[in-house]
């Protein structure tokens, strides 16, 4: 019996080759760079677009490259290989387009998708507030309608790639009355008047992605840049975190990945008591260990992928979103673990700005965090397991 092997497909495997090569030679060596000076790393942006890198998920009808979920995890998985800040360009690119593949119409799919595409625009996504991180429904931001216009008032929270994307998929309130089924989704422009930005926030890790507050002063759009039907807004929002969520996890195994390589490589040239680090056994559990959670994870993330991906087509998959959510959380969790080894593995020297792992270790962290913390990620698991 000819059993089909449980891998990726031949064109992944060729993808990965291309993206590594490209991270390593034109992103690794900004890596730091972007850490210490907290700058957009706009060099790695047009490098990514020239590769036709950068949104990999846009359907070819809307001028992208028509990749699949996968594909989109490898990409997102080798860019943060090499820099955590930069595979933020094509994993908010599909964080903040989802929603308009799942929800929008014709008009604005083309309106938006296609400037994306040619890498001429960043998409980003709006959904949490001051006051509404985890228990997002409890937004305080407005869409009050005004003839053939919305008015946008509010502000949003922990937007990521704020300021340099030029479109955010925003949520709104347009029905108090009605709870979560009171929120709609917009699409609002960087360009539009009344649109601002709060300062860049000082963060542990990701420095070279910007996270600002979105700030909307009686900004006034269009009712057609309404993503769906409104009152739809939050139901969109978590059908899209069933797909990105993926990307998340994605990133995660990324910094893991480039942390073992790392630390790998050293334990083999550091020698202590007259042999390599690598040779003794305490080191090597810790590598096995280190590798075997990694793997793990991998193995979950590219499953949830196909799920995504199947689902993304119209064929739903009643266990994605616990498999999306069990990604996440065991690949943030892993890469958390496998960073603060990668650390202790390079000793005093890991500890130090002049090896890359503890700039990894800072940015594993918030794989445990954004997009549904891992205790909201165990909730979401045990909601899908008892209802």
């Amino acid at each position: 019996m000819d059993f089909p092997l449980y891998a990726p497909a031949e064109e992944h495997d060729l993808l990965r080759e291309t993206v590594r090569a490209l991270a390593d030679e034109k992103i690794a060596p900004h890596a730091a760079a972007a850490d210490e000076t907290g700058e957009f790393p706009w060099e790695v942006y047009k490098a990514l677009v020239a590769s036709d890198l950068h949104a990999v998920h846009v359907p070819e009808v809307y001028g992208g490259a028509g990749a699949d979920a996968l594909a989109a995890v490898i990409v997102i998985e080798e860019v943060a290989r090499a820099c955590a800040s930069s595979s933020l360009i094509p994993a908010v690119n599909k964080l903040g387009t989802v929603p308009l593949l799942l929800s929008a119409s014709e008009e604005v799919k083309r309106r938006y998708l296609e400037p994306v595409a040619r890498g001429e625009a960043m998409f980003s996504y709006a959904l949490s507030e001051p006051e509404a991180g985890s228990d997002a429904a409890a937004m305080k931001t407005r869409a009050v309608r005004d003839g053939d216009d919305y008015v946008l008032n509010g502000v949003k929270m922990w937007i990521t790639n704020a300021g340099v994307s030029d479109y955010y998929t925003l949520m709104a309130v347009t029905d108090p009355a009605a709870g979560a089924r009171g929120i709609s989704a917009f699409v609002v422009e960087k360009a539009d008047p009344g649109v601002s930005f709060g300062p860049k926030e000082r963060k542990l890790g990701i420095k070279g992605s910007p996270t600002r507050q979105v700030i909307l002063q009686d900004v006034r759009i269009p009712a057609w840049r309404m993503i769906g039907e409104p009152g739809t807004g939050f139901k969109t929002a978590l059908a899209t975190l069933d797909h990105t969520r993926v990307t998340i996890a994605a990133q995660a195994l990324g910094i893991a990945q480039g942390a073992l390589d790392y630390a790998i490589g050293y334990v083999k040239e550091r020698r202590q008591f007259g042999k390599p680090v690598a040779d003794f056994q305490g080191v090597q559990f810790m590598l096995a260990d280190m590798a075997m959670k990694l793997e793990a994870a991998r193995q979950l993330t590219y499953h949830a992928a196909a799920k995504s991906e199947l689902a993304m087509h119209g064929k739903p998959q009643k266990d994605l979103t616990f498999l999306s959510s069990a990604a996440k959380c065991a690949a943030s969790d892993a890469a958390m673990d496998i960073t603060t080894d990668a650390v202790q593995l390079l000793g005093g020297y890991g500890y130090t700005q002049d090896f890359p792992v503890e700039r990894m270790m800072r940015d594993a962290k918030i794989t445990q965090i954004y997009e549904g913390t891992n205790q909201i990620q165990r909730m979401v698991m045990a909601r899908q397991l008892l209802k």
